[in-house]
């Protein structure tokens, strides 16, 4: 009896406001009782470590492996210098995960905004201060001595956080265009704006992708999804044609690179050749020729090509399940979290990860333009790592308020 007042509970009826208008089942909830979504989110928590742990794990070995002739040219002959940094960073970011898995995933709301405030800010000396780091025509670090900050990365988790929150709040009155705008498309404007200074694309459109997909998740009308997709479209193609750097990316380096084969399309021709010399199994670890000197990048945005290389096509499609087991389990976090809240925090996260990771690798293999995208958990670089590792804290922390104890949580679907 007991359990199935549980149950009860935690059906929800259709708000009055959404009435007649079709919304996606994420963020409506569903007659299953307390206990079987707890055990379903207990396997999802399982599933998004594993996956996090395989991906971070192989990225040290690849890092060490991509990195360490560039490292020994730069760094005094020290082979291990990339690596060595990474594991710190590794270890700070994992630290981070725990504590942020162990804190109620509704703290977001109140730290949605200082963060965002922080990074901003952070973002401004990054343009424009003498501490700031300059490398291939982006101005994106903060140089802090021994380490160096890229405060983008925490804008990341900072406007899914925000964005959650807001249209949470509004979820009631989400059709009404004004709501929809106010405040949530002025502040990922200014974000976007402060990214493209320090002429980072494609960051640009992993923030405002993520922000266009939990509208769409939150249940949005559809020609005010189309609208924004609209302008949305207009304003990329005109960064890319208004700018002559990105139009040669764009036409040179993406669409003819043979055009220019030891120039603007060298990178790319490189990464392909690299990806095509693995073969089914690899060169094997350690072997690859394109990180001497051949691959630009070769331990950071592309090291999806040495990892090719490397493994072959078994460990290059390794590291795909790898990506697919993640957003799986964290699409189902979502799917089962407490309230609507925790569903749309952790399809923001999972939209900003899968979002970033299709940019790479599109990059990588030639079927998207090179936008300087770092690949999560594989590619060097420290903020990068950091914070992605935070953000799935953040989906662990949704994950595990859903697999704990029931009483008194509120029903799935809730708006607060």
């Amino acid at each position: 009896m007991g359990e199935r007042r549980a149950g009860a509970r935690r059906s929800v009826a259709e708000p009055k406001a959404l009435a007649g208008r079709p919304a996606l089942r994420l963020v409506r909830g569903g007659p299953v009782t307390v206990r079987a979504r707890a055990a379903a989110a207990r396997t999802d928590l399982r599933l998004l470590i594993g996956a996090v742990l395989f991906l971070t794990m192989l990225g040290l070995v690849m890092v060490l492996s991509a990195g360490s002739v560039s490292a020994a040219q730069g760094y005094d002959g020290n082979s291990f210098w990339y690596f060595q940094r990474q594991i710190v960073y590794a270890v700070v970011g994992l630290a981070a995960m725990v504590l942020i898995w162990r804190m109620p995933y509704r703290a977001w709301r109140r730290l949605c905004l200082p963060l965002l405030l922080v990074s901003g800010v952070a973002m401004v000396i990054a343009v424009a201060h003498p501490s700031r780091t300059c490398l291939y025509g982006a101005c994106r670090w903060i140089d802090l001595g021994p380490v160096t900050l890229q405060p983008s990365e925490f804008a990341k988790l900072a406007l899914v956080a925000f964005a959650a929150t807001v249209l949470s709040r509004k979820w009631r009155l989400i059709g009404d265009a004004g709501h929809l705008l106010i405040p949530l498309v002025p502040v990922t404007v200014v974000v976007v704006i402060l990214v493209l200074l320090q002429q980072d694309l494609g960051t640009a459109v992993i923030l405002s992708g993520s922000v266009f997909l939990l509208a769409f998740v939150a249940g949005a009308r559809a020609k005010h999804l189309v609208v924004g997709g609209i302008v949305g479209l207009a304003g990329v193609a005109a960064l890319i044609f208004g700018t002559a750097y990105r139009r040669i990316r764009f036409f040179e380096a993406w669409l003819d690179p043979g055009a220019d084969p030891k120039g603007d399309g060298y990178q790319l021709i490189q990464s392909l050749v690299a990806i095509g010399s693995g073969g089914w199994f690899g060169t094997g670890l350690g072997t690859s020729r394109a990180k001497w000197d051949f691959l630009p990048n070769a331990h950071s945005d592309f090291i999806f090509a040495v990892i090719a290389e490397e493994l072959g096509m078994a460990g290059a499609i390794g590291v795909l399940l790898g990506f697919a087991l993640l957003l799986f389990a964290g699409i189902r976090i979502a799917l089962h979290a407490d309230d609507l809240f925790g569903r749309l925090l952790a399809g923001g996260i999972v939209a900003w990860i899968g979002l970033q990771t299709v940019i790479n690798l599109g990059a990588v293999t030639g079927l998207l333009p090179i936008t300087g995208v770092p690949l999560p958990f594989l590619s060097f670089g420290g903020t990068a790592l950091v914070a992605t590792l935070a953000g799935v804290g953040v989906l662990a922390s949704v994950a595990r308020a859903s697999a704990g104890p029931t009483r008194g949580r509120r029903a799935p679907g809730s708006p607060s």
